[in-house]
């Protein structure tokens, strides 16, 4: 930690370049004789990074920021907010500090939190970067938290990000692919509390994950913006009743919520299309709640195309629509309900692409009508011409 980048007139040459071309900066070289411009650069560049998924730390005076790849690892300080209110207590914690984002929203719900981190020079960071924000709660240990760990006492959660090993290769990976191996250590860690929170990818297979565990009682599946960004396992010592599947999307004006139990059989109702169409969202796709969404009072379009209708107007979990025509799949006849040549285009269940049907059409992105092409309960391909609800 170079702690000249602090002085005011490095913050204010960062400020100042914030919107210009890192390569130009990194070009002209570094006016202050005691920092590199690869320094510079690279406070440019994670302050950019923070501004929208950071706001605390970008309105905040003298952070110090580490390199774009612990930026782009943290967790946003939305689903940050969002994890810290699941739990609480008067101790917790964090194993794999990072960044330290998760810690910082733990400690408005702990009186105590304690950060580790490996790397000595991100823990410094850290430590800095928390007496800015007035974090006096937090005590930051530089250090492998297994390890620190096995010579504390016990606390109220424990806290986990285990990250994912280099040479493991694929979309679909289980825990033990992870550093440090959860499942491995799950004796120990429960030997220190009774509640542990994992966060892990969301590449990771929900299933998988609760087989290679003891004792799950909650899955939450964290979209932010419609982007699946984070899974969570809470784990209850003992605990062996059923397991709660819970998702949330985080959006800027409202959050959308779903739950059931997960495994649970759930009866499916299929309807030809109605008056409204109903999209889900990332997180229930990714959590394949698909078709227990049937009891919000909506029927599925086709047993395999994750898209529903309805007569009324349902608060639903995703995105809703008004259908205004149900057609074949047939391009004179698109063409002709579609004389602007614009439309936004979703597939589901289809066994065209958006980009084929887009040259097959001519339709362009745009425009204030959406077009679903799918497969109806007579296994016909239509095409749904909606207009999105407010």
């Amino acid at each position: 930690m170079n702690k000249h980048i602090l002085h005011t007139k490095v913050q204010d040459f960062i400020n100042e370049h914030l919107n210009s071309d890192v390569s130009k900066v990194l070009f002209k070289g570094s006016p202050f004789r005691d920092i590199s411009v690869q320094e510079l650069a690279t406070q440019i560049e994670a302050k950019k990074r923070a501004k929208q998924k950071l706001p605390t730390w970008y309105a905040t005076k003298n952070i110090y920021y580490p390199n774009k790849l612990n930026i782009e690892q943290t967790s946003s300080e939305i689903a940050a907010a969002y994890k810290s209110n699941l739990i609480s207590g008067d101790t917790l914690i964090d194993l794999t500090g990072g960044f330290g984002i998760d810690s910082y929203y733990f400690s408005k719900r702990f009186n105590h939190v304690t950060h580790c981190e490996l790397h000595v020079d991100l823990s410094e960071i850290v430590a800095h970067n928390y007496a800015q924000l007035g974090a006096q709660q937090i005590k930051t240990i530089a250090q492998n938290g297994l390890t620190y760990l096995r010579s504390q006492r016990q606390y109220d959660w424990i806290y986990i990000d285990p990250s994912r090993r280099n040479d493991i290769k694929g979309k679909v990976f289980l825990l033990q692919d992870c550093l440090p191996n959860v499942p491995e250590n799950l004796t120990i860690l429960f030997k220190h509390t009774k509640h542990l929170l994992i966060k892990v990818s969301p590449m990771l297979d929900i299933t998988n994950a609760i087989n290679e565990l003891n004792f799950v009682k909650e899955v939450h599946v964290v979209a932010v913006n419609n982007e699946v960004k984070e899974l969570l396992f809470l784990l209850e010592k003992e605990y062996t009743s059923a397991i709660r599947i819970k998702t949330c999307n985080l959006g800027p004006k409202k959050y959308q919520h779903f739950g059931a139990i997960f495994g649970e059989e759930a009866t499916i109702e299929l309807s030809t299309p109605k008056t409204y169409l109903y999209e889900p969202n990332a997180a229930i796709l990714k959590a394949g709640l698909f078709n227990q969404l049937t009891s919000l009072g909506v029927s599925k379009l086709h047993r395999n195309s994750h898209l529903y209708t309805a007569d009324v107007i349902v608060n639903f979990p995703g995105r809703s629509f008004t259908i205004i025509h149900t057609i074949p799949y047939d391009k004179k006849l698109l063409n002709k309900l579609i004389p602007s040549k614009k439309a936004n285009i979703t597939t589901r269940n289809f066994p065209n692409t958006v980009a084929e049907i887009r040259k097959r059409t001519k339709i362009k992105e745009g425009g204030h009508q959406y077009l679903f092409f799918t497969k109806d309960i007579s296994d016909k391909y239509i095409v749904l011409i909606c207009e999105k609800m407010n």
